[in-house]
């Protein structure tokens, strides 16, 4: 005869059981909160405008080539063409 338990207590159960009862204990739900500082923000924005002017194009081609077309038809270039030019050149630069 072979006895595997004493008085119907089977001890490796016993312990089994108690360390699933500490372990699932009550779990709190909590709000988990990430906190960006201003400089991180700054950061982004400088990353992202950085981007942007790395995908941009240095020079309009279009813009250019119409520039061409005007300057090369001879009434573009009169005294109020000039004269409006020179305003928002000197416009831009807050004269």
């Amino acid at each position: 005869m072979m006895i595997d338990k004493i008085s119907g207590v089977n001890p490796i159960n016993n312990i089994q059981s108690s360390k699933r009862l500490s372990q699932t204990g009550s779990v709190k739900a909590g709000s988990d909160e990430i906190n960006v500082s201003d400089e991180a923000k700054a950061l982004s924005d400088a990353y992202y405008l950085n981007k942007v002017a790395e995908e941009t194009p240095d020079v309009r081609a279009d813009l250019v080539e119409q520039v061409k077309l005007k300057i090369q038809d001879p009434n573009y270039l009169s005294e109020a063409n000039i004269a409006s030019a020179a305003d928002r050149i000197l416009s831009a630069y807050g004269f």
